[in-house]
């Protein structure tokens, strides 16, 4: 029987992108099952996986509800190798559209490096007053780079 991830061949790549579709899901399943934070590892794994292999920075929405039960995960915006442009007027948008309670926020630095910029900070407290005008409240921004996350909220940037 020929290994899984034997050769450089694109059937290879094909299985490895099925296997990590199929654990992202099995995360997000887990997620929806149990309030967000009752696990909060299971955020952060979820996350990861999410963002593994992205060559692009993108901006991504976990909407929750009254008992931060996830409603759902939303890409809002992708950028490039450096940055992506977040509008708040579309993040407000979304958040009331999915009828959130709360939301945390995450992005990723496909530089490997996870510490977040000053316009990171920024853009975080931008969209906490943004959000708090319409009751929706921010419990976190992660950052994730490779196999390491920042929590805002662990680190008291939020």
């Amino acid at each position: 029987m020929q290994p899984f991830f034997a050769g450089g061949d694109n059937q290879s790549h094909t299985k490895c992108a099925v296997a990590r579709e199929l654990v992202r899901r099995w995360l997000g399943e887990e997620l929806r099952r149990v309030t967000v934070f009752a696990q909060p590892s299971a955020v952060t794994d979820y996350l990861k996986v999410h963002f593994a292999g992205r060559e692009y920075e993108s901006f991504v929405v976990l909407y929750l509800d009254a008992q931060n039960g996830l409603i759902e995960v939303e890409e809002l915006f992708r950028g490039t190798l450096t940055q992506t442009s977040v509008y708040p007027r579309e993040v407000v948008k979304s958040a009331l559209r999915f009828n959130a309670a709360g939301v945390m926020f995450s992005h990723n630095h496909p530089s490997g490096l996870v510490t977040p910029s000053r316009a990171d900070e920024y853009l975080t407290q931008t969209l906490k007053a943004a959000l708090a005008l319409v009751d929706v409240r921010v419990l976190d921004h992660l950052v994730i780079a490779g196999n390491n996350a920042l929590s805002f909220a662990e680190t008291g940037l939020l």
